[in-house]
């Protein structure tokens, strides 16, 4: 072990052996391979080219030095573009003290199971009349940078879970797409992908219920489904048919299309069906839908269908 993995536990220097690819023996080496590239890019001003900052970067990109130094050059590149968000990045600034004040972002005493620290963000918190969108990013960041020097959480990393719970319009609104656009590229590594480490077992972190199973179709064109229908509402609405599944409609939000059916067979009537003039438009959106075979076969799905013109008993 060298000074350099000096504060990692026994446990994280194996795992950033096995996962990481980090050798003690060549660490000095890969260092010196990606400063070595720093003359490629003379258009861009590292401030900082020491041992302990590249190992970061490699790290990072588990010690491919290309990859490695395309993000050592983006770090530096974005600072260098928005000279502003760096201006004054502390913690007594005014903006970024009331963001830091109000949870953003709020970081958790303890790791995960993985030894990941965690951040987390409530979206509603945000006091639009005391710090700006800019002020949360600037937080975020300084955040971020007194964290990463922490050399475990560079080998485990981090989690940010945020919470869009009671988010507002108006918040939303003052999202303007340059704000949108300087956060998304402060976190976005040079092959356009967010950083954000995906786990192998994708099922094992799914959250919520599956959506209907897609059957691919030998013509990848899109088709017209007609008028009436918002861009991708036909589409998504001719999945749930071939998977054999009544179509979900409004008022039916979080339930599946079997506990409607029970539901309906009870005798409750959903709010979706209860207008006669909302149930004729959606049933000319899903004749648009239907074939002929389809309607046959679906017309179970929709019971309520021969009850058009019928007051429903509440």
């Amino acid at each position: 072990m060298t000074h350099l993995q000096a504060g990692l536990s026994p446990e994280t220097l194996e795992k950033a052996k096995v996962e990481l690819k980090e050798n003690p023996d060549t660490l000095h080496q890969d260092i010196q391979e990606v400063r070595d590239m720093i003359i490629t890019r003379p258009d861009i001003g590292f401030l900082r080219t020491d041992d302990a900052f590249i190992l970061r970067f490699l790290r990072a990109r588990k010690f491919n030095h290309f990859e490695a130094f395309r993000l050592l050059a983006q770090y530096f590149e974005y600072r260098q573009q928005n000279l502003d968000m760096f201006k004054n990045l502390k913690a007594t600034d005014p903006g970024i003290k009331q963001a830091l004040k109000d949870g953003f972002p709020g970081v958790l005493s303890n790791l995960d199971h993985y030894g990941r620290r965690i951040l987390v963000l409530f979206a509603a918190n945000w006091d639009q009349s005391r710090y700006t969108f800019v002020d949360i990013l600037r937080a975020i960041l300084l955040s971020l940078e007194a964290m990463i020097e922490d050399p475990e959480l560079q080998v485990n990393g981090f989690v940010l879970i945020i919470d869009w719970s009671n988010f507002t319009f108006k918040q939303a609104s003052k999202l303007t797409p340059s704000m949108l656009r300087l956060a998304i590229e402060g976190l976005q590594n040079p092959r356009n992908e967010i950083w954000v480490e995906r786990s192998n077992n994708h099922e094992e972190n799914f959250v919520g219920p599956d959506a209907p199973f897609t059957h691919m179709s030998q013509d990848y064109r899109p088709l017209n489904y007609g008028h009436a229908l918002l861009p991708g509402e036909g589409a998504a609405m001719v999945e749930y048919v071939k998977a054999g599944k009544r179509i979900p409609r409004r008022g039916e939000i979080g339930l599946t299309s079997e506990e409607i059916v029970v539901f309906e067979q009870a005798g409750y009537v959903m709010s979706g069906s209860r207008h006669c003039h909302m149930e004729a438009v959606r049933l000319r959106m899903e004749n648009q839908i239907y074939s002929v075979d389809e309607k046959r076969a679906l017309a179970s799905f929709n019971p309520e269908k021969w009850r058009i013109g019928k007051p429903n008993k509440p």
